[in-house]
């Protein structure tokens, strides 16, 4: 009866464990195959994600010719007004 009682308190754990190892048994191999291939596209699609960092690489780069050339042309422009 000792190790009945010890085994006792890791039983529901083990238990629930079997429990869904047998519900997964029950499942049929191409049931299975989809689930896994569903959660590996869910996990690899990044399209938006892609598509939305290279959108924003180019507005960058955009930007900073523009920030570039803004520079460039303000500080000729502030040369030319102290010169005269």
């Amino acid at each position: 009866m000792g190790r009945k009682d010890a085994s006792a308190s890791a039983l529901p754990v083990d238990q629930y464990r079997k429990q869904i190892g047998k519900q997964d048994y029950k499942k049929t191999k191409p049931a299975l195959r989809a689930a896994r291939l569903k959660a590996e596209a869910k996990k690899n699609s990044s399209g938006f994600r892609d598509a939305f960092l290279v959108v924003v690489a180019i507005l960058f780069f955009v930007l900073c010719i523009y920030a570039f050339f803004y520079l460039n042309l303000s500080t000729e422009l502030n040369l030319d007004v102290d010169s005269d």
